[in-house]
C-alpha cells in the first residue's frame, strides 16, 4: 500500500498524518553551516520516510522559523514539533524558540535540545576517532591524555550544567578527563582548558568540537588544539537518531499531558 493511500481510511475519511519536524537550526554566516544542516535532515527524512522534516532558522539563515511556521499554516499542516539542533540549554532554547512558538498559528510542541544525551556522546566519540584519538590506550597513556569539550558557551547556567554533563559521559567513554571549555561568553575559554590539562600532566590534549556544523567557533577551537581536533558532528547518524529521539519524547510527553488532564 503506498504512503499516501495509507493515509485514508476506510470509507474515505483522511487520517491525520504526523505532525510535522521542524529542525531549529541557529544559523550562520558559514555556508556550509547550512549545507551541513541540510544534509542531515535529508538523513533524518531518510530513516522515516513518512514524517514532514522542515528547517527553520532563529537568525542569519533562510528559512527563519518564523517563515516556516507561517510556511506550514499556509499549507494546511496545523501541528507541529520543534526540535533544537542546539547542543544545550540556553536562552534561544528557553525564551527565543518559544516564543516564535507561541506567535504560531500551527500548535506547537518545542522538544528538548539534543545534549547532554548518550546519543550525543556516540557521535563526540566517533569524530574523536576519525580524528586520531587511540582505539585501545596503556594504562600510562591514559595518564597522559586529556580531552576538552569545545562548545558554544552561553550566559545561562543551564547552558553550563548540560555541557559538563555531556563531559561527564563523554569521559566515562574514554576514560581520560574531559574538560568543557567555550569558544565564547563563558569560561574557561578553549585555550585556558588546554593549559589546564598540561597543568596536570595530560601532555597529548584533544579538542573534541561539540558544534553541529562547521563555523567560525569550531574553527577557532580546533586551532587551539596541542594535538588533534575532531570534526564537527554533522552528519554522523546518530545526530539523525537524536533528532527523532527528542521528537518521539515531546509527542509522548504531550500525549501523557492529555491523557492526565
Amino acid at each position: 500500500m503506498s504512503s499516501q493511500s495509507s493515509l485514508v481510511q476506510f470509507g474515505g475519511r483522511r487520517r491525520p498524518g504526523p505532525p510535522a519536524l521542524v529542525v531549529v537550526a541557529h544559523g550562520s554566516r558559514d555556508p556550509r553551516a547550512l549545507r551541513t544542516v541540510r544534509a542531515l535532515l535529508d538523513g533524518v527524512r531518510e530513516q522515516r520516510p513518512g514524517l514532514p522534516v522542515h528547517l527553520g532558522h532563529i537568525e542569519l539563515n533562510e528559512p527563519l522559523l518564523t517563515d516556516t511556521l507561517a510556511g506550514l499554516d499556509a499549507s494546511g499542516t496545523t501541528d507541529a514539533v520543534l526540535v533544537p539542533l542546539l547542543l544545550a540549554r540556553g536562552y534561544h532554547v528557553k525564551r527565543d524558540i518559544p516564543e516564535m512558538a507561541a506567535a504560531a498559528r500551527v500548535r506547537t510542541r518545542v522538544a528538548d535540545p539534543l545534549g547532554p544525551h548518550p546519543l550525543l556522546v556516540d557521535a563526540l566519540h566517533t569524530r574523536l576517532l576519525e580524528a586520531g584519538w587511540p582505539p585501545a590506550m596503556t594504562p600510562q597513556e591514559l595518564r597522559t591524555r586529556g580531552v576538552v569539550l569545545a562548545a558554544a558557551g552561553s550566559r545561562d547556567p543551564d547552558s553550563a550544567t548540560d555541557t559538563r554533563r555531556t563531559a561527564h559521559l563523554l569521559a566515562q567513554r574514554l576514560g581520560v578527563p574531559v574538560i568543557p571549555a567555550y569558544a565564547s561568553t563563558a569560561t574557561p575559554t578553549v585555550p585556558e582548558a588546554v593549559r589546564a590539562l598540561s597543568e596536570r600532566g595530560r601532555d597529548s590534549v584533544a579538542i573534541a568540537s561539540c558544534f553541529t556544523a562547521p563555523g567560525r567557533f569550531a574553527t577557532e577551537s580546533a586551532a587551539a588544539a596541542p594535538w588533534i581536533a575532531s570534526a564537527p558532528l554533522g552528519t554522523h547518524p546518530a545526530m539523525a537518531d537524536l533528532l527523532l529521539h527528542r521528537y518521539d519524547r515531546a509527542l509522548e510527553r504531550s500525549d501523557a499531558s492529555n491523557a492526565a488532564a
